[in-house]
Protein backbone atom coordinates (compact mmCIF):
# COMPACT_ATOMS: atom_id res chain seq x y z
CA UNK A 1 0.00 0.00 0.00
CA UNK A 2 1.36 3.43 -0.92
CA UNK A 3 -0.04 6.46 1.88
CA UNK A 4 0.54 9.78 -0.24
CA UNK A 5 2.48 12.58 0.96
CA UNK A 6 -0.35 14.42 1.10
CA UNK A 7 -2.10 12.24 3.24
CA UNK A 8 0.42 11.87 5.91
CA UNK A 9 0.91 15.71 6.14
CA UNK A 10 -2.88 16.28 7.03
CA UNK A 11 -2.77 13.82 9.29
CA UNK A 12 0.35 15.45 10.91
CA UNK A 13 -0.71 18.26 11.39
CA UNK A 14 -3.32 17.02 13.76
CA UNK A 15 -0.60 15.41 16.01
CA UNK A 16 -0.33 18.59 18.84
CA UNK A 17 -3.99 18.10 19.29
CA UNK A 18 -3.87 14.33 19.54
CA UNK A 19 -1.31 14.72 21.48
CA UNK A 20 -2.97 16.46 24.16
CA UNK A 21 -5.86 14.66 24.09
CA UNK A 22 -3.95 11.36 24.53
CA UNK A 23 -2.23 13.22 27.30
CA UNK A 24 -5.57 14.14 29.09
CA UNK A 25 -6.75 10.78 28.89
CA UNK A 26 -3.65 9.04 30.47
CA UNK A 27 -1.84 11.80 32.29
CA UNK A 28 1.50 10.88 31.36
CA UNK A 29 3.41 12.76 28.11
CA UNK A 30 5.30 9.50 27.79
CA UNK A 31 2.43 7.22 27.30
CA UNK A 32 0.92 9.99 24.97
CA UNK A 33 3.74 9.96 22.66
CA UNK A 34 3.17 6.51 22.79
CA UNK A 35 -0.33 6.38 21.80
CA UNK A 36 -0.16 9.19 19.25
CA UNK A 37 2.92 7.36 17.71
CA UNK A 38 0.58 3.86 17.52
CA UNK A 39 -2.55 6.23 16.24
CA UNK A 40 -0.50 7.18 13.18
CA UNK A 41 0.72 3.86 12.28
CA UNK A 42 -2.49 2.55 12.30
CA UNK A 43 -3.97 5.56 10.34
CA UNK A 44 -1.13 4.83 7.90
CA UNK A 45 -2.08 1.02 7.48
CA UNK A 46 -6.18 1.77 7.43
CA UNK A 47 -5.38 5.34 5.01
CA UNK A 48 -6.96 3.19 1.90
CA UNK A 49 -9.93 2.37 3.92
CA UNK A 50 -10.59 5.92 5.23
CA UNK A 51 -13.53 7.54 3.55
CA UNK A 52 -13.71 11.25 3.45
CA UNK A 53 -17.61 11.33 2.36
CA UNK A 54 -18.35 9.37 6.07
CA UNK A 55 -16.16 11.84 8.64
CA UNK A 56 -13.24 14.38 8.29
CA UNK A 57 -9.73 13.15 8.53
CA UNK A 58 -9.44 14.90 12.41
CA UNK A 59 -12.57 13.35 13.27
CA UNK A 60 -11.67 9.47 11.87
CA UNK A 61 -7.90 10.26 14.13
CA UNK A 62 -9.59 11.28 17.15
CA UNK A 63 -11.79 7.84 16.84
CA UNK A 64 -8.60 5.68 16.27
CA UNK A 65 -6.73 7.69 19.18
CA UNK A 66 -9.85 7.64 22.10
CA UNK A 67 -9.93 3.59 21.07
CA UNK A 68 -6.40 3.48 21.56
CA UNK A 69 -6.33 4.87 24.34
CA UNK A 70 -9.14 3.38 25.87
CA UNK A 71 -7.87 0.08 25.38
CA UNK A 72 -4.24 1.17 27.24
CA UNK A 73 -6.09 2.77 30.33
CA UNK A 74 -7.69 -1.13 30.37
CA UNK A 75 -4.07 -2.43 31.81
CA UNK A 76 -3.05 0.98 34.05
CA UNK A 77 -4.30 2.51 36.90
CA UNK A 78 -5.17 6.26 37.21
CA UNK A 79 -1.81 8.57 37.69
CA UNK A 80 -2.02 10.62 41.05
CA UNK A 81 -0.23 13.45 42.31
CA UNK A 82 0.83 12.85 45.86
CA UNK A 83 -2.16 15.02 47.16
CA UNK A 84 -4.28 12.33 46.01
CA UNK A 85 -2.08 9.55 47.88
CA UNK A 86 -1.99 11.10 51.42
CA UNK A 87 -2.23 13.96 54.32
CA UNK A 88 0.84 16.63 53.72
CA UNK A 89 3.70 16.54 55.86
CA UNK A 90 3.25 17.13 59.77
CA UNK A 91 6.96 17.30 60.37
CA UNK A 92 9.88 18.57 58.09
CA UNK A 93 11.73 15.90 56.16
CA UNK A 94 15.52 17.23 54.13
CA UNK A 95 15.26 13.90 51.79
CA UNK A 96 11.57 13.19 50.93
CA UNK A 97 11.30 9.26 50.27
CA UNK A 98 10.99 8.85 46.36
CA UNK A 99 8.79 6.54 44.67
CA UNK A 100 9.30 5.81 41.02
CA UNK A 101 7.50 2.87 40.83
CA UNK A 102 3.91 4.31 41.67
CA UNK A 103 1.93 6.10 38.02
CA UNK A 104 2.65 9.44 38.39
CA UNK A 105 1.05 12.41 36.86
CA UNK A 106 3.41 13.94 34.41
CA UNK A 107 3.43 17.62 32.50
CA UNK A 108 3.29 18.50 29.20
CA UNK A 109 6.00 20.67 27.96
CA UNK A 110 3.77 23.37 26.66
CA UNK A 111 6.65 23.57 22.99
CA UNK A 112 4.34 20.34 21.97
CA UNK A 113 1.11 21.92 22.05
CA UNK A 114 1.49 24.01 19.15
CA UNK A 115 2.35 27.46 18.12
CA UNK A 116 1.25 30.56 16.05
CA UNK A 117 2.45 28.82 12.84
CA UNK A 118 0.07 26.06 13.23
CA UNK A 119 -3.88 25.71 12.74
CA UNK A 120 -5.11 28.19 15.22
CA UNK A 121 -8.39 25.45 15.59
CA UNK A 122 -5.40 23.05 16.19
CA UNK A 123 -3.47 24.95 18.73
CA UNK A 124 -6.66 25.78 20.36
CA UNK A 125 -7.61 22.29 20.86
CA UNK A 126 -3.97 21.11 21.88
CA UNK A 127 -4.12 23.91 24.29
CA UNK A 128 -7.84 23.57 26.01
CA UNK A 129 -8.10 21.90 29.35
CA UNK A 130 -4.76 21.24 29.53
CA UNK A 131 -3.64 22.72 33.13
CA UNK A 132 -2.19 20.37 35.64
CA UNK A 133 -5.26 20.48 38.47
CA UNK A 134 -8.01 19.72 35.61
CA UNK A 135 -5.88 16.89 34.17
CA UNK A 136 -5.13 15.25 37.81
CA UNK A 137 -8.83 15.50 38.27
CA UNK A 138 -9.68 13.30 34.96
CA UNK A 139 -8.06 10.89 36.25
CA UNK A 140 -10.96 10.07 38.61
CA UNK A 141 -13.09 9.02 36.30
CA UNK A 142 -13.75 6.14 34.70
CA UNK A 143 -12.24 5.63 31.00
CA UNK A 144 -14.93 6.02 29.05
CA UNK A 145 -16.54 8.83 31.27
CA UNK A 146 -13.34 10.78 30.98
CA UNK A 147 -13.45 10.02 27.24
CA UNK A 148 -16.90 11.88 27.01
CA UNK A 149 -16.42 14.71 28.98
CA UNK A 150 -12.91 15.82 27.27
CA UNK A 151 -14.64 15.19 23.88
CA UNK A 152 -18.04 17.32 24.86
CA UNK A 153 -16.73 20.19 27.06
CA UNK A 154 -13.02 20.58 26.15
CA UNK A 155 -13.66 19.92 22.62
CA UNK A 156 -17.29 21.02 22.11
CA UNK A 157 -18.11 17.73 19.83
CA UNK A 158 -21.95 17.40 20.11
CA UNK A 159 -23.30 14.44 22.17
CA UNK A 160 -24.42 12.61 18.47
CA UNK A 161 -20.44 13.49 17.67
CA UNK A 162 -19.39 11.52 20.46
CA UNK A 163 -21.77 9.06 20.35
CA UNK A 164 -21.11 8.25 16.77
CA UNK A 165 -17.37 8.23 17.93
CA UNK A 166 -18.10 5.57 20.75
CA UNK A 167 -20.17 3.72 18.88
CA UNK A 168 -23.64 4.39 21.57
CA UNK A 169 -26.19 6.54 21.47
CA UNK A 170 -26.28 10.33 22.22
CA UNK A 171 -28.42 9.43 25.07
CA UNK A 172 -25.57 7.27 26.91
CA UNK A 173 -23.36 10.18 25.92
CA UNK A 174 -25.07 12.82 27.85
CA UNK A 175 -25.84 10.38 30.94
CA UNK A 176 -22.24 9.51 31.18
CA UNK A 177 -21.19 12.81 30.48
CA UNK A 178 -23.61 13.75 33.61
CA UNK A 179 -21.72 11.41 36.19
CA UNK A 180 -18.51 12.27 34.96
CA UNK A 181 -19.67 16.28 35.86
CA UNK A 182 -20.77 15.63 39.10
CA UNK A 183 -17.23 13.41 39.75
CA UNK A 184 -15.58 16.05 38.11
CA UNK A 185 -17.52 18.92 40.41
CA UNK A 186 -15.76 17.07 43.64
CA UNK A 187 -12.11 17.03 42.56
CA UNK A 188 -11.95 20.53 40.39
CA UNK A 189 -14.33 23.58 41.25
CA UNK A 190 -14.51 24.03 37.42
CA UNK A 191 -13.10 23.11 33.98
CA UNK A 192 -9.79 24.88 33.49
CA UNK A 193 -9.48 26.35 29.83
CA UNK A 194 -7.00 27.40 28.04
CA UNK A 195 -4.32 30.72 27.83
CA UNK A 196 -2.84 30.52 24.48
CA UNK A 197 0.61 31.88 26.55
CA UNK A 198 1.91 32.98 29.90
CA UNK A 199 0.22 36.64 30.19
CA UNK A 200 2.39 39.36 31.57
CA UNK A 201 1.60 38.40 35.49
CA UNK A 202 2.75 34.85 35.13
CA UNK A 203 6.03 35.61 33.42
CA UNK A 204 6.88 37.86 36.50
CA UNK A 205 6.25 35.16 38.47
CA UNK A 206 8.50 33.29 37.19
CA UNK A 207 11.25 36.12 37.24
CA UNK A 208 10.48 36.70 41.13
CA UNK A 209 10.54 32.85 41.39
CA UNK A 210 13.96 32.70 39.82
CA UNK A 211 15.61 35.51 41.94
CA UNK A 212 13.73 34.27 45.53
CA UNK A 213 15.34 30.89 45.25
CA UNK A 214 18.38 31.61 43.15
CA UNK A 215 18.88 34.35 46.07
CA UNK A 216 17.69 32.23 48.84
CA UNK A 217 15.29 35.10 49.49
CA UNK A 218 12.78 33.86 51.62
CA UNK A 219 10.76 36.68 52.41
CA UNK A 220 10.47 37.52 48.82
CA UNK A 221 9.43 34.28 47.99
CA UNK A 222 7.23 34.15 51.20
CA UNK A 223 5.15 37.18 49.45
CA UNK A 224 4.96 35.54 46.37
CA UNK A 225 2.91 32.59 48.26
CA UNK A 226 -0.61 32.13 48.85
CA UNK A 227 -1.16 31.54 52.92
CA UNK A 228 -2.48 28.11 51.82
CA UNK A 229 0.04 27.53 49.13
CA UNK A 230 0.61 23.56 48.40
CA UNK A 231 4.29 22.24 47.13
CA UNK A 232 4.48 18.60 45.90
CA UNK A 233 7.17 16.54 44.79
CA UNK A 234 6.64 13.71 42.79
CA UNK A 235 7.87 10.63 42.58
CA UNK A 236 8.26 11.58 46.44
CA UNK A 237 4.75 11.05 48.28
CA UNK A 238 5.88 13.52 50.87
CA UNK A 239 4.08 16.83 50.39
CA UNK A 240 3.45 20.22 52.53
CA UNK A 241 0.52 22.47 52.60
CA UNK A 242 0.86 25.96 53.96
CA UNK A 243 2.90 29.24 53.20
CA UNK A 244 4.95 28.77 56.46
CA UNK A 245 5.90 24.87 55.86
CA UNK A 246 6.57 25.67 52.51
CA UNK A 247 9.29 28.32 53.11
CA UNK A 248 11.20 26.12 56.07
CA UNK A 249 11.11 23.38 53.17
CA UNK A 250 12.94 25.42 50.61
CA UNK A 251 14.98 27.02 53.46
CA UNK A 252 17.09 24.30 53.17
CA UNK A 253 17.06 23.75 50.11
CA UNK A 254 17.94 27.39 48.57
CA UNK A 255 20.99 28.40 51.52
CA UNK A 256 23.55 26.34 49.47
CA UNK A 257 25.68 29.11 48.58
CA UNK A 258 25.68 30.76 45.44
CA UNK A 259 25.65 28.94 41.98
CA UNK A 260 24.62 26.08 43.66
CA UNK A 261 21.02 25.94 41.65
CA UNK A 262 20.87 27.22 37.83
CA UNK A 263 17.50 27.74 36.18
CA UNK A 264 15.48 28.25 32.99
CA UNK A 265 12.39 29.43 32.73
CA UNK A 266 10.33 27.31 30.64
CA UNK A 267 6.35 26.49 30.42
CA UNK A 268 4.32 23.38 31.21
CA UNK A 269 0.55 22.80 30.92
CA UNK A 270 -0.01 26.30 29.88
CA UNK A 271 1.33 27.63 32.82
CA UNK A 272 4.74 28.51 34.42
CA UNK A 273 7.63 26.71 34.76
CA UNK A 274 10.92 26.37 35.91
CA UNK A 275 14.12 23.87 35.07
CA UNK A 276 16.54 23.41 37.97
CA UNK A 277 20.11 22.89 37.83
CA UNK A 278 21.69 21.79 41.36
CA UNK A 279 25.95 21.86 41.23
CA UNK A 280 27.37 18.27 41.77
CA UNK A 281 30.48 17.40 43.43
CA UNK A 282 32.59 18.31 40.08
CA UNK A 283 30.84 21.48 40.01
CA UNK A 284 28.58 20.41 37.05
CA UNK A 285 24.98 21.40 37.17
CA UNK A 286 22.82 17.98 36.43
CA UNK A 287 19.28 18.31 35.88
CA UNK A 288 17.32 18.36 38.75
CA UNK A 289 13.58 19.16 38.26
CA UNK A 290 11.10 20.88 36.81
CA UNK A 291 8.46 23.13 39.10
CA UNK A 292 5.33 23.88 37.37
CA UNK A 293 3.81 26.74 39.49
CA UNK A 294 0.14 27.61 39.80
CA UNK A 295 -0.93 30.71 40.00
CA UNK A 296 -3.60 33.05 40.85
CA UNK A 297 -2.86 36.44 39.69
CA UNK A 298 0.06 37.63 40.62
CA UNK A 299 0.45 34.94 43.35
CA UNK A 300 1.58 31.09 43.82
CA UNK A 301 -1.05 28.33 45.01
CA UNK A 302 0.54 25.85 43.94
CA UNK A 303 4.34 24.24 43.67
CA UNK A 304 4.76 21.13 41.91
CA UNK A 305 8.06 20.00 41.62
CA UNK A 306 8.69 16.99 38.86
CA UNK A 307 11.90 15.37 40.45
CA UNK A 308 14.47 14.17 38.40
CA UNK A 309 16.15 14.08 34.65
CA UNK A 310 13.93 12.02 32.40
CA UNK A 311 11.99 14.92 31.40
CA UNK A 312 14.31 17.52 30.41
CA UNK A 313 14.82 15.70 27.24
CA UNK A 314 10.48 16.11 26.39
CA UNK A 315 11.20 20.15 27.37
CA UNK A 316 14.35 20.47 24.77
CA UNK A 317 16.66 20.81 27.59
CA UNK A 318 19.64 19.81 28.41
CA UNK A 319 20.86 17.79 31.21
CA UNK A 320 23.43 19.86 32.12
CA UNK A 321 23.84 23.47 32.47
Amino acid sequence: MTVSAEFTARAMAHRPELLAHCYRMLGSIHDAEDLVQETMLRAWRAADRFDPERAALRTWLYRIATNACLTALEQRGRRALPVDLGGPAETMQTRPVRRPELPWLEPIPDALLGNSADDPATVVAARSGIRLAFVAALQYLPARQRAVLILRDVLAWSAAEVADLLETSPAAVNSALQRARTQLDKAAPMIDQMSESLSPAERAVIDRYVSAFGNSDMDGLSKLLLDDVILEMPPALLWFAGRTQVLEFFTGKANRGSDTWRAIPTAANTQPAVAYYLRDENGVHQAHSIHVLGTTGAAIERITVFLGPDLFPLFGLPLTH
